[in-house]
């Protein structure tokens, strides 16, 4: 058995890739190097999710009509419905090392998971990465505005974001996993003195008891909370599909589930009481939470806060997008490398990040990645729980022929009950319902009776329909996948 240091080489040198960078891609991570703890794992998804994007999204909610109390409630119920799914993914991370989009081999078949989820996810990662950008850069530019007294360029506030980001994603895991960790406390205690520094503001619409009173418009009701809960459930499970990809260097499922329930639902409650606060205090005529704190304050020294505080996120957190991003588009181009698919994927979004409108257009861009992604998500959930048992046969995820094969590479049933469930909620499910969660549970439903039913008539599908088996360590599988 080859050791992972040797690995790692001949996996840099088959795609040419830099030293000092994470080189596993597409290949599983061998099981020395699953070392990350569920505070590590905690610190990533808390400030993945604690984020000015996630506040904008606040303050939007109350003044799209929302109560204070209802922005909130509808935010976190949204969070907490998709973090359910990301946790039954993210185990395929945990237990076998893999990159979700590798994974999802075992539903859609070898060439279906590249042009379904895989490329799917690549335009999810990087319109996710120019928003939070875009996002950020709109709560800098407000700061430096009030601190200097002159207007700033939105655009070139945001390119240099964007290259910032970039090259932490480029360098890999371990850049993340140590910056979150260094960068989290920071960020709570700034974000928490803009907490106290809004709540302790003279004028009487921004003390605590006016906030949490603030009702909203006469006209809001359940039709509208509905609808910010599935459009924040549907932005987070554009990322059900790539969740391993955060906790394949994780130690065990326990170190997972705690790092990550605390973390999304924590982060997201967090980052939406910020926004909603901003949003209630102005009376529901300014979203941006920074954009309302900087107008309350000269302090320099405050304002310098402000600015560490949005740049250690978008510097730490924001980076998983193209992260997330480029082990996507290296499973649709295999021969590229971790590193290259990330380079490109950087290049993209940088250029998205100079688009103003990427922050404008949420809820249009949201909702519609959200109607792909809840049936994949169904199918998905379906197919590893019920229909494989959470056993994988990880040689076959890289076997042409092999039991992940069907039909030309592709699962038809998957794809199929994908498309059904996307015109479900677009067309059929009422508008009244949580679409995200009637989605995914009625179409994970039909695919499993689907391939219930069939299997028994269609080799294809015989073998896929059982648990699978790991037929050699995952050192030698590594070694063999870098030879190709």
């Amino acid at each position: 058995m080859h050791t992972v240091t040797e690995i790692e080489e001949r996996i840099r040198q088959r795609y040419h890739q830099p030293k000092g960078v994470e080189q596993f891609g597409i290949e599983p991570v061998p099981s020395e190097l699953k070392t990350v703890r569920w505070h590590d794992i905690f610190a990533i998804i808390f400030g993945f999710a604690l984020n000015p994007g996630s506040m904008l999204v606040g303050g939007m909610a109350v003044i799209s009509g929302l109560s204070f109390w209802g922005a909130i409630g509808a935010i976190t119920g949204g969070v907490l419905l998709a973090t359910i799914a990301y946790t039954i993914t993210a185990t395929v991370g945990v237990d076998y090392g893999l990159p979700g989009q590798v994974s999802m081999r075992m539903v859609y078949g070898l060439r279906g998971a590249k042009w379904v989820p895989s490329f799917l996810r690549t335009i999810a990662s990087t319109y996710w990465f120019a928003y939070q950008t875009v996002a950020g850069s709109l709560a800098v530019v407000a700061i430096l505005d009030r601190w200097t007294g002159t207007p700033h360029s939105l655009v070139a506030v945001s390119i240099i974001f964007a290259v910032l980001q970039a090259i932490v994603a480029l360098i890999g895991y371990d850049s993340l996993k140590h910056l979150s960790r260094i960068a989290l406390p920071f960020k709570i205690l700034i974000l928490s003195f803009v907490l106290v520094l809004l709540g302790t503001h003279s004028d009487p619409n921004f003390a605590p008891a006016q906030v949490f009173h603030y009702a909203g418009k006469p006209e809001s009701g359940w039709l509208l909370f509905v609808t910010w809960m599935n459009v924040v459930a549907a932005g987070s499970l554009t990322m059900v599909t790539d969740s391993a990809d955060f906790c394949r260097y994780t130690r065990s499922r326990t170190d997972m589930w705690w790092g990550t329930l605390l973390g999304k639902v924590g982060g997201g409650a967090f980052a939406a009481s910020l926004g909603a606060y901003g949003a209630a205090a102005t009376l529901g005529k300014t979203a941006n939470v920074f954009e309302v704190a900087a107008q309350l304050t000269a302090s320099w020294f405050v304002l310098l806060l402000f600015l560490i505080v949005i740049a250690l996120d978008n510097w730490t957190i924001n980076v998983l997008n193209l992260y997330t991003g480029g082990l996507s588009l290296s499973n649709i181009f295999e021969r590229l490398g971790r590193f290259w698919t990330t380079l490109v994927i950087s290049v993209v979004g940088i250029v998205l990040s100079a688009i103003p409108d990427v922050a404008t257009g949420y809820t249009t861009y949201v909702g519609i990645l959200g109607n792909v992604f809840s049936p994949i998500a169904g199918v998905l959930i379906a197919d590893y729980l019920l229909v494989k048992g959470m056993r994988i046969d990880l040689a076959a995820l890289f076997e042409t022929k092999g039991r992940y094969w069907y039909w030309h590479g592709v699962n038809p049933i998957a794809v199929i009950w994908t498309a059904l469930g996307f015109l479900a909620y677009m067309f059929v499910i009422p508008a009244e319902w949580i679409r995200v969660l009637v989605t995914l549970s009625a179409t994970g439903v039909g695919y499993w009776a689907t391939m219930h039913l069939l299997a028994p008539h269609f080799p294809q599908l015989a073998l896929a329909s059982h648990p699978g088996e790991q037929r050699e360590p995952i050192e030698d599988l590594d070694w063999q996948l870098a030879l190709r």
